[in-house]
């Protein structure tokens, strides 16, 4: 007799801390913190695979690396949202998205990302942060179910992604993202190009300058 399995929304977060996100309104501080027109990227560790986290849980690289590929199309035409703390919900409200996965790739296990902030309530949140030097994490969220196997909660096969969401306490080791360095309007260009129509650009050294150039601004 088959044992029916419970799927569970997985946040991958601590639940120590955490920022409001159900926000309709901006402080004076945050308004005047996002207009100064600055953009602002962060990079860094969003995920791990095989690596137990700080929930107990291990993802397998299989099960992750196929979710990258499922994700890519969201990253590519710029649907990636996320939001900030992670809500009881399998949705991404866009009344609360606070930023957008700009990039991702691999690195060993981890699954590394450049997310931009929006200048939405929670977006300008966020920045309010950064421009004071508080540390951001960042964690997945999704649906899945677990099974025991070796002293740790192992995620299945049937995990699917939603988005990532910024916290205070992540439970992947070392999922804080970083600030980069601000680009100028030129580059800005390049990127945005790069970001929105990366499977169209047909010339080899626009596609070398910008690799070139988003590997600096993200000092990897």
């Amino acid at each position: 007799m088959s044992t029916k399995k419970e799927i569970l929304l997985l946040r991958e977060y601590e639940g120590i801390g955490g920022f409001s996100n159900n926000r309709d309104y901006l402080t004076e501080s945050e308004k005047q913190s996002m207009d100064d027109g600055k953009r602002v990227f962060l990079s860094g560790i969003m995920q791990k695979s095989n690596t137990q986290n700080g929930n107990g849980r291990i993802y397998s690289r299989d099960i992750l690396k196929r979710e990258f590929d499922r994700y890519h199309p969201f990253v590519t035409r710029r649907s990636s949202l996320g939001e900030t703390d992670h809500p009881d919900s399998a949705i991404v409200e866009l009344k609360h998205a606070s930023h957008i996965i700009n990039k991702q790739w691999w690195d060993g296990d981890a699954w590394m990302g450049t997310i931009e902030l929006l200048p939405t309530p929670n977006g300008r949140l966020l920045k309010g942060l950064v421009d004071s030097e508080i540390p951001l994490g960042i964690s997945s969220r999704g649906l899945g179910s677990l099974r025991q196997g070796g002293g740790a909660l192992i995620v299945e096969d049937d995990f699917q992604l939603v988005c990532f969401d910024m916290v205070a306490d992540p439970s992947t080791p070392g999922a804080y993202m970083q600030p980069a360095r601000a680009l100028n309007e030129g580059e800005l260009k390049l990127f945005e190009n790069y970001s929105r129509n990366r499977m169209n650009v047909n010339y080899t050294s626009e596609l070398n300058t910008v690799d070139s150039l988003i590997k600096e601004f993200m000092k990897i």
